[in-house]
């Protein structure tokens, strides 16, 4: 088709309110309150004209002006008397030529990537798409044939959210965070709404927020629990999918990012933009008071614009071909490297300046500790191949950024294409989910023979994975569940996915759970297979926190939550999916069982310290049929005690022959058989001697 560019706008200035500008300065990108105005800055590579755009409290669009100044592919403005809390968003005019990879469309209403507040919601109407249907389209739904594509002249502002400038002044009160090595923490993966949307104890107009997180009761849970940062699941601003919405459902997990800088206002219990921030900030000073540090789940590796048939929210508006990974052959069309449409294109200057950014301002500013990067791997894919690469310019450029260079850096590795799975292949200084950790402790614990060997390589620090590269067990973050997936009571009761209540007709969600339901699908009320999935928890929960690496605990794993078999409940906000606080003794039994390994696990760290992964002894059993076996680590000259892990994964009880010579006395510390998991007085046992294990069981011993 013939690019279409255009000079004016087609939607109608407003005829009144018109304020002065002046050129200002191209830094810093997005709205900065000086104290005598806002300066203002949006890159865009190939637009023609950008109109900053202001709004009253009640949506009305009072201004348009002009953005007077281009320098270095950045349009800024400033704007004398402004104040913090002015809504505003951005309308871009240039070239529209989708398939030259352009989108301008000036009657799109965009979100300005760097608003570090923002207030509204996407509201789904027809108007967000930046073309209309052909009249004659293809079964698809493409355009008729090629070129032509007609742009959308409707108004989206009403259905866009706005930014809002922000004062960034608060007052830590000298708190610091609380920089906690790496091999002491235990992470508590959570939703900020889920964790006390259900939660009596926060008074109800503070539940499912971040005042909630801070309070005093939530400090004093995750105290007494034993963990030591708590990871949040994404609270950058982002959007419901149209299609949820359409279904009557949500997008509860928040995988779907709009404004890298703001905090999702949804999660607030503040009405106001400018307080949701201060919000966030007590918070994270509250929870830093308590020694506790914040990590946030970041997606930088899509955005809620979907595919090429998606709404026109903000990247795609502003500059199209440089913000996203086009597809070489038909640059109507992304890359896409997520499976949720689109990828932003790290490799670009100012892509890859929006993300570092966006982590600087959430260290800096928001002071958290850490960055759980979802599907990471897309942010490291490079070159004409688009392959993953370990020294690529988003890896190198975290790497070399002194303000990061205290923060944790957690790594999803893997994406959803080809070459994406690279568990052990990040750089020196990145942790990872271990997913092979995941796998192999469930396949071990679901009864699978000769799986022994495998499972104590993850026990101990996956060195097969890290150790050659120089990496130490601290790159592994060893889970069994995440908020992807079963529940852990879920995990011992389903062997099937049952994901009906998402609307797909269970088509979403794995179909690899290396699950094991002990007997029967689903709720029972048989007394044995009860009593089996109790023992099976416990298993699981002393696997976790008696590995070598970082240990990350689901929220409700610890209070027996089940999501009836649903192992990808992204679009559930209901009690289902909340944290239940109500519970019978099950779920405190377990709770009381998860503090006490947490506190085993310092006890036992700091015993076999100097104890080195490498060094950890496998003690198989050959008569046991590869069901089990142990694993020593003996303290010595160098230092550290000796403690003894026999694990059973079978259905015969189990006689393992414990080491040392005569005279050595082995003290129980945890027996799974049990149903607190230890017993009143631990139990002893003398050097070449033996214990019996029963079925499905682990036992703790330490040389005394």
């Amino acid at each position: 088709m013939t690019p279409i560019q255009t000079q004016n706008s087609p939607t109608p200035l407003p005829t009144s309110g018109r304020r002065d500008i002046e050129a200002g300065q191209p830094y810093p990108l997005g709205a900065t309150w000086t104290g005598k105005g806002v300066q203002f800055a949006l890159f865009s590579a190939h637009a023609r004209r950008v109109d900053l755009c202001l709004f009253d409290a009640a949506g009305n669009e009072t201004d348009r002006i002009p953005l007077p100044a281009f320098t270095h592919r950045v349009w800024h403005g400033f704007v004398p008397g402004l104040e913090p809390g002015q809504r505003y968003g951005y309308r871009v005019d240039g070239v529209y030529d989708p398939e030259g990879g352009h989108r301008s469309n000036p009657a799109k209403l965009l979100l300005d990537p760097y608003a570090k507040a923002v207030t509204g919601l996407v509201v789904p109407n027809e108007a967000l798409n930046d073309f209309r249907p052909n009249p004659e389209p293809k079964a698809s739904g493409e355009p008729a044939a090629a070129g032509e594509w007609v742009r959308d002249e409707r108004d989206s502002a009403p259905f866009i959210p706005k930014g809002v400038v922000v004062d960034d002044a608060f007052d830590w009160e000298g708190v610091v965070p609380p920089v906690r090595p790496a091999g002491e923490t235990v992470i508590y993966e959570m939703n900020v709404r889920g964790f006390s949307k259900g939660w009596t104890a926060i008074p109800e107009a503070d539940r499912g927020t971040y005042r909630a997180v801070g309070s005093d009761a939530a400090l004093a849970y995750f105290r007494q629990l034993g963990v030591t940062a708590v990871e949040f699941l994404p609270v950058h601003f982002f959007a419901s999918e149209g299609y949820l919405i359409d279904r009557g459902l949500t997008n509860y997990w928040g995988y779907n990012s709009l404004g890298f800088l703001a905090p999702h206002p949804a999660y607030a219990a503040a009405s106001d933009p400018q307080e949701q921030v201060r919000e966030f900030k007590e918070m994270v000073k509250r929870l830093h008071r308590a020694g506790i540090e914040v990590i946030l789940d970041v997606v930088y590796n899509h955005t809620a614009e979907g595919n090429h048939f998606g709404p026109t929210l903000s990247f795609r508006g502003i500059d199209n071909a440089s913000y996203y990974r086009l597809d070489r052959e038909k640059r109507s069309r992304y890359r896409d490297f997520s499976g949720c449409g689109n990828t932003p294109d790290s490799t670009h200057p100012y892509v890859l300046r929006l993300i570092l950014d966006s982590l600087r301002y959430w260290t800096s500013e928001m002071q958290v500790d850490g960055f759980r990067f979802d599907l990471a791997s897309a942010l490291a894919r490079e070159g004409d191949d688009h392959a993953f690469r370990g020294r690529s310019a988003f890896l190198n450029a975290v790497a070399q950024d002194p303000v990061l260079a205290r923060v944790k850096l957690i790594a999803e590795p893997w994406d959803c294409a080809d070459g994406g799975y690279q568990v052990g292949g990040f750089p020196e200084r990145w942790s990872e989910w271990n997913g092979k950790y995941r796998d192999g402790v469930r396949r071990f614990w679901r009864g699978e023979a000769w799986t022994f060997e495998e499972f104590a390589r993850r026990l101990t620090g996956s060195p097969d994975l890290y150790a050659a590269a120089g990496r130490t067990e601290e790159a592994s973050v060893n889970f069994v569940t995440s908020h992807d997936g079963f529940t852990l009571r879920d995990l011992v009761s389903y062997e099937e996915k049952h994901n009906e209540e998402n609307g797909n007709q269970n088509t979403d969600g794995d179909n690899s759970n290396h699950a094991w339901n002990c007997g029967v699908e689903g709720e029972t009320t048989k007394k044995a297979i009860l009593a089996l999935r109790r023992r099976q928890q416990r298993n699981f929960l002393a696997t976790l926190f008696l590995s070598r690496g970082i240990p990350m605990l689901a929220s409700g794993d610890e209070r027996n939550r089940t999501q009836r078999g649903n192992n990808n409940a992204y679009c559930l906000d209901n009690p289902g999916a909340w944290l239940d606080w109500g519970g019978d003794e099950v779920a405190r039994r377990l709770e009381r069982y998860v503090a006490r390994l947490a506190e085993v696990r310092r006890t036992w760290i700091a015993a076999t310290a100097a104890i080195g992964s490498t060094e950890a002894r496998l003690l198989p059993v050959p008569e046991a049929e590869g069901l089990g076996g142990a694993i020593l680590w003996e303290g010595g000259e160098g230092g550290g005690e000796t403690w003894l892990l026999c694990v059973h994964n079978g259905k015969e009880l189990r006689r393992q022959v414990l080491p040392g010579p005569a005279g050595t006395v082995w003290e129980e510390v945890v027996d799974t058989s049990e149903e607190e998991g230890f017993h009143a007085a631990p139990r002893r046992f003398d050097g070449e001697g033996v214990i019996d294990l029963d079925p499905f069981s682990l036992s703790l011993l330490r040389k005394v």
